[in-house]
């Protein structure tokens, strides 16, 4: 499993944010369309909100690869 950190300063990040910030999106509009064509799941559930706020301890998964937020 990957993990992706959070900025000291945030609380959250968007999921959008998180898929390019993992390296598994190349573009925002990559990521939105893949989120709303529920190919992306949040602690096991598909997502389809792209604006999904993901905090500590979340999970995304896309194509297979497992990201963890971390603080």
């Amino acid at each position: 499993m990957e993990t992706i950190k959070l900025r000291e300063t945030d609380d959250f990040i968007k999921l959008g944010q998180a898929l390019k910030k993992a390296g598994l999106e190349g573009s925002g509009v990559d990521a939105k369309m893949d989120i709303q064509s529920g190919l992306v799941k949040v602690n096991g559930e598909i997502e389809e909100r792209r604006g999904r706020k993901l905090y500590d301890g979340d999970v995304f998964e896309f194509n297979g690869t497992q990201v963890k937020v971390e603080k």
